[in-house]
């Protein structure tokens, strides 16, 4: 009899124990799953995406001062030395890919890059497109020609040839301008080539970004005949991540540092920008 009792007792106890021991495996199984949950969900913002790759691609155009390859060989601007102090902040390497800058939105939207970042005009269009960050620089698109040319106001230009680079600020005051919008307007791919047009006497006007102006054009440079004849507006420079992205609040809080150490004051010396209040 006891031996029964002492077998049905050895029974209940391994029975108690397989189930404590079923308990125990279905802890960790289901703390596990939380993990990996959390994590799914850590990894489907657009930085922890950025992050994860350990990279950020930073679409630009050939853009002096702010991306642009120096006499040199180096590649180099404000907007470039700009972007590498922000990525070291976020804890990823800058990739520069250059590209179409009137296709840019769809470049962001198809990850074939995850910002623009190249003098970007803070538009209404961009801002309703992308996530922006807040304004780092001014700006104002002016009216370049050559610097013996007859220039009033933007009414002398209806009729005559005007270039920008499309897609970008300069066509939108092309279009909006009373002047401007009865000239005959034809788009470049950069700004670079609108100032190729007006020196070589093909187009009578440009209307640039004032910091590619104040850079490339005047005594001392290639363009040594062109000359700023009007500034039309004013506006802001922002980089753009994809609608909806986190990315963008994280590099505006890596701007609140550079601002406080002083880095960004020391880049806008350096390259002749103004920053944004």
């Amino acid at each position: 009899m006891k031996k029964l009792i002492s077998t049905v007792l050895a029974l209940g106890m391994a029975a108690g124990l397989a189930g404590c021991g079923s308990s125990a495996a279905a802890t960790p199984a289901s703390t596990a799953d939380a993990v990996s949950t959390e994590s799914t969900a850590a990894a489907d913002t657009d930085l922890a995406y950025i992050q994860g790759k350990g990279k950020m691609t930073i679409g630009y155009t050939v853009y002096e001062p702010m991306n642009y390859t120096d006499a040199d060989g180096n590649f180099t601007g404000f907007d470039t030395e700009l972007a590498t102090a922000v990525c070291a902040k976020l804890g990823v390497e800058p990739d520069f890919v250059e590209i179409n800058w009137d296709t840019k939105v769809v470049e962001l939207d198809a990850k074939s890059i995850d910002c623009i970042w190249n003098g970007m005009t803070l538009t209404d269009d961009i801002i309703a497109n992308a996530a922006c960050t807040k304004p780092y620089a001014k700006n104002a698109q002016v009216v370049v020609m050559k610097a013996d040319a007859a220039y009033a106001s933007t009414a002398d230009l209806v009729g005559k040839t005007v270039v920008a680079e499309a897609g970008s600020a300069g066509e939108t005051a092309i279009s909006e301008d009373a002047g401007l919008s009865q000239a005959e307007y034809i788009s470049k791919s950069v700004q670079t080539d609108c100032l190729m047009e007006v020196a070589a006497g093909t187009a009578d006007a440009a209307v640039l970004d004032l910091t590619l102006a104040t850079a490339m054009i005047g005594e001392g440079t290639d363009y040594a005949n062109l000359a700023i004849k009007d500034e039309l507006n004013a506006e802001e420079y922002g980089a753009a991540f994809r609608k909806g992205s986190d990315a963008a609040e994280a590099v505006n809080a890596a701007f609140d540092e550079l601002k406080a150490d002083g880095t960004m004051q020391a880049l806008a010396d350096k390259y002749s920008l103004t920053l944004a209040d």
